[in-house]
């Protein structure tokens, strides 16, 4: 599409169009303005596709980035590129291929994906200032600092295998490595291989969440020191767009980061590594909503020419990896055996029918614990729910804290002596009495982890660790890992020997390798046990067998205790199923169990499907909306084959003040959903403005949902 095509040449140029080359260029343009995804501006030479410029858009100027040469030349004259930022080398053509199928498969506009992955500091660069930081840029560094700051230990027959799978297997690797099997290990050395192959090559480690970086980064810059660099949404804007540069100008060898690393450029990427592959954080739940780990396998194939190999590692993989490996899309490499000869944790199930009424912590479990410690071991307890309280309430009216702008209640976080709402921020006092009768007699109902690192720590206070000091109990989770350095500080402290009881969310589940963690118990199981969602199995199954992994991973000190590791787990159910086979530590026999159903039941990965989301200042507003949405689909390309199912409110309806409904869509063929929603985006964008659909404050489609 023209640029401004009705408006006249900027003061930057005349436009000649016998002299000047015409470029289409990508720039982020709003989805519903109907502009399109490139448009096309002149310029006084040719410039590469992946060249970054300034464009003049409106009365704005914006960075762009050259996608190519138009197919036609416009019949009205264009405006010019206000200057090409020619001195940083142009995004490789895989870069813009994976942005482009990003864009076309999560259906979004192909300008909003390119630019949002740019460093914001980048985009408000100009080229003189760019040329600046471009010269004060370090010199690349050697892959390994010699002599290596770590020696790599030797391999076990397992790793070695896997090592040989990367290595010569083309298709993606499933890295079915048990917790504690050294998985990390493997991930290192085929890195080191790669580099020592190619020097120049590049590789990319992702990991769910940023909380894992420094444990992973520290390992990976004992190893290959200052090769390393990292880009996660906690760098300041002037770090992230040095370390994007790092990247890009090939400086850095190995970029580690969260899910928003996967759209760096690496001009020379080789291997992409995604640990704990399993976990929902790689998909974004705003934007594009992309997952990373499939956008991952995705980019591995746009490299295979030039030998890109992805290891996607977990000890429980997501059932859509399982079923991939199972049909023969990627190949699974089995790493059973625990380091070291690491017994797996004992599974000791806690009936809460046989314990006293209103029971937290059962007797068993606390007597379980208190000898673990007296004996100078360590105990993880697992409460995946923060706060004191999840809400306060009144016992005369039924009144609870509810929260004024979301269908949810304020958790009562009694540090502060405040209600707080973990979906939109709002916080009040805890009131003095009922607002609603008056009672002043108003009491917590439930548990959070505040609540169970308090009577933990009641309990365990006349207890004395071997050194006679007080034992000490400690608490991760959103709230105590908030300030700068305060994860760092607790996970130490564990490591240390400081943290005797270590209470959390699902954040001590995952990657942490504790060595004297002999007792891991989960106190509230059953919440998810039979949630409403129909992929909880699977995340409670992970969850738990996560958590069991952080106990008995060493073997030589678990030896000398002469101690049994043991994962403990509360819940009203223990005829359930799914405990049969954690006891048996078998996650293969849990994942055919559950994609047996999910083929019966025709859910993914046996068919496939995509959300229409809309939000509203009132909900009829949005269920209005998506009703006249479906009605706008019945004639559209792969209609026959892709069911829409009713609108209804999402399970959370109203978050800050705003009403929120779904429309789900599903089919067994990814190429009929794919038409049609390709063919639908043009059709919404049209609907806005309806005379019953007033108040629709934003739509947007989620392809392959984890969350409903």
């Amino acid at each position: 599409m023209v640029a401004e095509a009705s408006c006249d040449p900027v003061e930057t140029g005349d436009a000649n169009p016998a002299t000047e080359v015409l470029l289409d260029v990508v720039v982020p343009t709003p989805a519903h303005s109907g502009l399109g995804d490139r448009l096309t501006y002149c310029h006084t030479v040719a410039l590469p596709p992946g060249t970054l410029v300034r464009v003049p858009l409106g009365a704005r100027a914006v960075v762009g980035i050259v996608w190519g040469t138009p197919a036609t030349a416009p019949a009205t004259p264009v405006r010019p590129i206000s200057e090409a930022w020619q001195a940083l080398p142009p995004l490789a053509a895989e870069w813009r291929e994976l942005v482009g199928f990003a864009a076309r498969y999560y259906q979004r506009a192909l300008g909003e994906v390119a630019l949002a992955a740019l460093p914001p500091a980048l985009r408000e660069l100009d080229a003189a200032r760019l040329q600046r930081r471009l010269q004060r840029a370090p010199e690349p560094v050697p892959p390994v600092s010699p002599p290596p700051a770590e020696t790599p230990p030797p391999l076990t027959d397992a790793q070695a295998a896997a090592l040989a799978a990367i290595e010569t297997v083309d298709q993606p690797i499933l890295l079915f490595g048990a917790t504690g099997s050294g998985k990390t290990e493997v991930y290192l050395q085929a890195t080191a291989r790669l580099l020592a192959r190619d020097p120049q090559a590049q590789a990319l480690v992702l990991v769910p969440e940023i909380n894992l970086t420094p444990q992973l980064e520290q390992r990976f810059r004992a190893r290959f020191g200052d090769a390393v660099t990292t880009l996660h949404s906690r760098l300041t804007p002037a770090q992230r767009l040095q370390h994007w540069l790092a990247a890009h100008l090939g400086h850095a060898r190995i970029v580690l980061g969260t899910r928003m690393a996967i759209f760096a450029s690496l001009p020379q990427l080789r291997l992409i590594v995604v640990d704990e592959e399993h976990d929902p954080s790689y998909k974004s739940q705003e934007g594009a909503r992309y997952s990373a780990r499939d956008l991952a396998v995705y980019r591995a194939r746009l490299g295979a020419d030039a030998g890109c190999r992805v290891i996607l590692g977990s000890a429980t993989p997501s059932l859509e990896s399982w079923h991939a490996a199972d049909s023969g899309r990627y190949r699974r490499v089995h790493m059973d055996d625990r380091m070291g000869g690491a017994r797996w944790p004992r599974l000791r199930l806690v009936d809460l029918r046989q314990q006293p009424r209103g029971t937290l912590l059962a007797p068993p479990l606390q007597a379980a614990i208190e000898a673990r410690v007296a004996r100078g071991e360590q105990a993880l307890v697992l409460l995946n729910r923060r706060g004191y309280a999840p809400v306060i309430a009144c016992d005369a009216c039924g009144w609870k804290s509810g929260c004024p702008h979301c269908s949810a209640h304020l958790v009562f976080h009694k540090a502060d002596r405040r209600l707080r709402c973990h979906h939109c921020g709002h916080t009040a006092p805890i009131p003095r009495a009922c607002p609603d009768c008056g009672n002043v007699d108003l009491a917590p109902l439930g548990r959070g982890t505040e609540q169970l690192e308090e009577q933990l720590a009641a309990a365990l206070a006349t207890l004395q660790r071997a050194d006679g000091t007080p034992v000490r109990v400690g608490r991760l989770d959103a709230d105590t890992s908030r300030a700068r350095g305060a994860l760092e500080r607790t996970l130490q402290a564990v490591h240390d020997g400081a943290i005797d009881v270590l209470v959390g969310t699902q954040m001590i589940a995952k990657g942490h390798d504790f060595r004297r963690i002999t007792l891991v118990a989960s106190v509230n199981t059953d919440g998810a046990l039979f949630a409403s969602d129909w992929r909880a199995p699977e995340r409670l199954f992970a969850l738990l067998m996560q958590a069991a992994g952080r106990a008995g991973r060493d073997a030589a000190f678990v030896a000398a205790q002469g101690s049994a590791v043991e994962l403990w787990v509360q819940t009203a159910y223990p005829e359930h199923p799914m405990f049969a086979a954690l006891a048996r530590h078998d996650y293969a026999a849990f994942a055919a169990q559950q994609l047996e159903e999910r083929r019966s039941a025709g859910m993914p990965p046996f068919s496939h499907q995509a959300l229409l989301r809309a939000e509203a200042r009132q909900l009829e507003a949005a269920l209005a909306w998506l009703r006249h949405a479906a009605e706008a689909a019945h004639d559209l390309p792969g209609r026959a084959h892709v069911m829409l199912y009713a609108p209804v409110p999402m399970a959370l309806t109203r978050v800050a003040g705003i009403e929120r409904a779904q429309l789900l869509l599903e089919s067994p063929h990814r190429p009929a959903l794919q038409a049609l929603l390709a063919a639908w985006m043009p059709r919404l964008h049209a609907l806005r403005g309806l005379p019953d659909t007033r108040g629709l404050v934003r739509w947007a489609i989620d392809v392959d949902p984890l969350s409903f």
